[in-house]
């Protein structure tokens, strides 16, 4: 067998391969509520051949959201209509996690493809907040947390936690990467604070911490993973040392999984894009903090992300553009590594690749 269709067990959880969707937004729910868009788009994955499906961001609360189509975790209408998403994916052998977040500072925007970027308070947005009052670069000034709120925050995220059990997700993912809030919080470029969550790295890391603990409790024994961003990509900020040191944090704290991406708090940081750019931050968050991983950025062909999993170099990969280019990615590159794996009955006629 491959080595990327090769099982894995994290925690109580199998999954059936290491080919996995990463999140990715869809600004497609209304009042945090996903439908058919989300139904069509998860599911089809499933029918794919995909392992594990993530669930794109979903905030903790109404002012967590990116944008006001993001979807959300914070009331039971919300949960009613994962359980459909969720049951499909089961059906077809799909493990599915979700991936609950915070936008901060880079919350209330319109859709991507809207006519301008930012939803005012009369479109339904809101005041942002952040560890410091310190805008991203063309966004709002956002408005920096009382300790009070920061605590509140902790106890969102616990009840997303349960309330993605409730739906049936096989696991959750706290999003503490791509400069949304929990990130804000680990990066001394956007973190002035000098109080208990400002300053040391013991202090930056402190928020994300108490929400690891908390949504831990919540689990029953569910795979967490955390998604980081191992590096800024800019001089005094968050780094790949930082990011290994937190690892062991992670790990220690009952994180089953980093998911280790990068960027995504200092805009236009110089980022040299390529084919597998990120993928060497797995590879030393793996083993410099013994901790599982998984690897992404731009792993598009079979055979590279075969060859990832047999180095040793990640558990697993995250594809995402890959994936919405073509959602059975998984069937098509089991044929091309001459891997006879499952296919739903509907689409088996398609195979070219068959036992015998």
């Amino acid at each position: 067998m491959s080595h990327l269709f090769s099982p894995i067990t994290i925690g109580h959880c199998t999954v059936k391969n290491r080919a996995w969707v990463s999140a990715m937004c869809q600004y497609s729910a209304k009042d945090g509520v996903v439908g058919d868009w989300h139904r069509v788009h998860l599911g089809v994955f499933a029918t794919g051949g995909a392992g594990l499906i993530m669930a794109e961001a979903t905030a903790v609360e109404p002012a967590g959201r990116i944008s006001l189509s993001c979807p959300g975790l914070w009331n039971d209408e919300q949960v009613a209509a994962w359980r459909p998403v969720v049951d499909f994916a089961h059906e077809y052998g799909a493990t599915i996690g979700i991936q609950l977040a915070h936008a901060g500072r880079k919350g209330s925007t319109l859709a991507p493809w809207a006519d301008r970027a930012h939803a005012s308070l009369e479109d339904g947005g809101w005041q942002t907040v952040a560890p410091s009052a310190i805008a991203f670069a063309g966004y709002p000034e956002p408005r920096a947390l009382e300790v009070d709120e920061i605590e509140r925050l902790v106890e969102d995220f616990a009840d997303g936690a349960s309330r993605a059990r409730a739906a049936g997700f096989d696991l959750v993912e706290i999003h503490a990467a791509h400069g949304y809030l929990l990130h804000q919080f680990l990066s001394p470029l956007s973190n002035h604070r000098d109080d208990r969550y400002g300053g040391s790295f013991e202090n930056r890391t402190r928020f994300l911490l108490e929400v690891v603990e908390a949504v831990r409790a919540r689990l029953d024994g569910a795979p967490l993973f955390v998604r980081v961003s191992a590096t800024d990509w800019t001089d005094g900020g968050w780094d790949l040392d930082q990011t290994i040191a937190l690892a062991r944090l992670l790990r220690a704290a009952g994180v089953d999984l980093v998911d280790v991406s990068s960027g995504g708090n200092v805009a236009g940081a110089h980022i040299p894009v390529g084919p597998g750019y990120q993928v060497p931050f797995a590879e030393a968050v793996r083993r410099e903090a013994d901790i599982v991983t998984s690897a992404v950025g731009l792993i598009t062909e079979p055979a590279q992300a075969e060859a990832i999993i047999a180095e040793g170099r990640a558990d697993a990969v995250m594809l995402a553009r890959a994936y919405l280019r073509n959602p059975r990615w998984a069937l098509n590159a089991a044929e091309s590594l001459g891997e006879v794996i499952e296919w739903p009955v509907q689409l088996d006629r398609a195979r070219t690749v068959r036992h015998g």
